[in-house]
This record gives structure tokens, C-alpha cells and sequence, in this order.
């Protein structure tokens, strides 16, 4: 296997990617950009990680564009930032040469950590709240962030609607948006909208780069984003429609739980790249450049 300089994984990356996990360290080894054309970390599980596990994760960023998915920095919680955790997280960016980092748009510690993603009350308070806590991010990192629209299974404060509150907060931050088609397909049937308006309602020039993912049927009028299944058909069609509306970014299979053998991964990840093909041949547009270079 050819190994990449440092240097190769500062281009913009397009195509599909996967997330890397510790315990997929040694399955993914023989993956080339034949297979995929980058990888997903969540940085809080590699902060400060040396020994073997360190030496296997820079060879795969030596090999591979590395986005990054925080999981910890409870952007819209009570509590004020930890500015030592986006300290970390920007050295880990900067060591990495990481294309982009992402988290979630919600909130998930108050006194402790919750180890769950709580959505935030859709008022114009909270935009302003959460956008200030968002620039803030950006001072500290010295890049602009993407944040996700997240799934949620209970509704806080209404004054706006999800889609009116994510446009509000990603305009006054001035950041990007990570633009996970699955939870808009999980959250349509939990809350009762239709799917292609409320992706047609996005900022969707703001998507940095693209989710896809399955979830759990927990009953008819349920569903639940575990990322532990394959992805379904009205989930790909969405994937596609991003593509016609937005254009063509890279997009992450996410497959967190019940991880199947790479072959069967990588049936999913061409399928991206088939969507991915088809969009560009109907002239939709393709983002390979600007907006994936690694900030100075």
C-alpha cells in the first residue's frame, strides 16, 4: 500500500468517507482511496491518545483527509464553554491538518455530562445565545466550525420553527452547517413534517459536508438515529435531492453500532459515490474546492 505525505491530505477532499473507531483500526487498514476518500474521528476520543493506538491513528491521517465530529462541546448548554476542551481540540486540528470540525446543534452537559444530545428551546433568545457561544468556538479555533441539525425526541420552547432557528443561529454566527439527511427523515416522521420542505427550508448554502446514516423503527410513528442499521431508501433520496439542491460535499456513512464487515460498509459508500456521480452528471454543482481547504 502506497503511503501518503502530510502534504496529500491538506487537499480538499469530495467523494464518501467513514468514521474511524478504535475498535476498527486494524479492519480498515486495507482501505485505499480506491475504497474511500476521507475519515471521520470524534476528537474528545483521541485527545491526548499516544502509544499504539496514537502511532495507528497518524498513520491513517498521513493516508487520509481527516474530518473531525465533536461529541462534547454542548454548544447550547447552561454552562459556559470549557475553553481548555477547544484548546485541545485545536491543537488536535492543527496536528492533523483536519479539513473540518463539526458538532452538534444542541447540548449535552449542565453540572456534568449527559451523554445525550438535548435539543435547544427555538427562540430568538436562544439564537443569539448560541451564536455568541459559537463565534466564540471560531475566536478560539481560528476556523469556522459546521454545526448538525440534530435528531430529537422532545420539543423545548417554540417561538420559531427548526428550521427558522437553525437558519437564524448559522446566519448571526456566521458558521457552516453539517447537513445530516437521516435526522431529517427521523425527526419528519417524530414530529410530524414533511422531509423535502423542511430540506428545501436549510441554509443549505452553508453545508460543509453531508451525513448519512440507518436508524431503529421503534414503532410506526418512531424512529430512533442510532446509526446502527443500513440506510433506507427515503433516506437516500433525500441524500440525493441535498445533492440537486446543494450541491455535491463529502459525505460520512455513519455506522456506529452492529458495524457489519467491510464489504458490506463499503456497498453503502459506493452507493454515495453512485449519488454522488448521478448528481454531477444532471449538473449539480461540485464543491471540491474552497470550501474544503485546510485553514491556514
Amino acid at each position: 500500500m502506497t503511503v501518503q505525505t502530510d502534504t496529500d491530505v491538506s487537499r480538499p477532499a469530495l467523494g464518501a468517507g467513514l468514521g474511524l473507531r478504535r475498535s476498527e483500526m486494524q479492519t480498515f487498514n486495507a482501505l485505499t482511496h480506491e475504497h474511500i476518500d476521507f475519515m471521520e474521528v470524534a476528537p474528545e476520543n483521541w485527545i491526548g491518545v499516544g502509544g499504539r493506538f496514537g502511532d495507528q491513528l497518524r498513520e491513517y491521517t498521513r493516508r487520509f483527509p481527516l474530518f473531525c465530529h465533536g461529541l462534547s462541546l454542548s454548544i447550547g448548554g447552561p454552562s459556559p464553554l470549557d475553553t481548555q476542551l477547544v484548546g485541545n481540540i485545536k491543537q488536535f486540528l492543527d496536528a492533523h491538518q483536519v479539513c473540518a470540525y463539526s458538532e452538534h446543534l444542541s447540548y449535552c452537559s449542565d453540572d456534568g455530562h449527559l451523554y445525550d444530545l438535548l435539543p435547544i428551546p427555538f427562540t430568538e433568545e436562544a439564537v443569539h445565545y448560541v451564536a455568541a457561544r459559537v463565534r466564540q468556538v471560531q475566536d478560539q479555533l481560528e476556523r469556522r466550525i459546521a454545526l448538525e441539525n440534530v435528531s430529537y425526541y422532545l420539543t423545548a420552547a417554540q417561538d420559531l420553527t427548526e428550521s427558522e432557528f437553525i437558519n437564524a443561529v448559522l446566519a448571526e454566527a456566521d458558521c457552516d452547517l453539517l447537513l445530516d439527511v437521516n435526522n431529517i427523515f427521523v425527526n419528519s416522521i417524530n414530529h410530524g413534517y414533511d422531509p423535502h420542505e423542511f430540506l428545501r427550508a436549510l441554509p443549505g448554502h452553508r453545508t460543509r459536508y453531508y451525513h448519512v446514516a440507518g436508524h431503529y423503527d421503534e414503532a410506526e410513528d418512531l424512529k430512533v438515529d442510532t446509526h446502527g442499521a443500513d440506510v433506507i431508501e427515503p433516506v437516500w433520496e433525500l441524500l440525493s435531492e441535498a445533492y440537486d439542491l446543494y450541491g455535491v460535499r463529502p459525505t460520512l456513512l455513519e455506522r456506529d453500532f452492529n458495524i457489519p464487515p467491510v464489504a458490506e460498509l463499503l456497498k453503502e459508500v459506493n452507493q454515495v459515490k453512485q449519488i454522488q456521480a448521478q448528481a454531477l452528471a444532471q449538473g449539480a454543482q461540485d464543491y471540491r474546492g474552497a470550501l474544503l481547504a485546510v485553514p491556514s
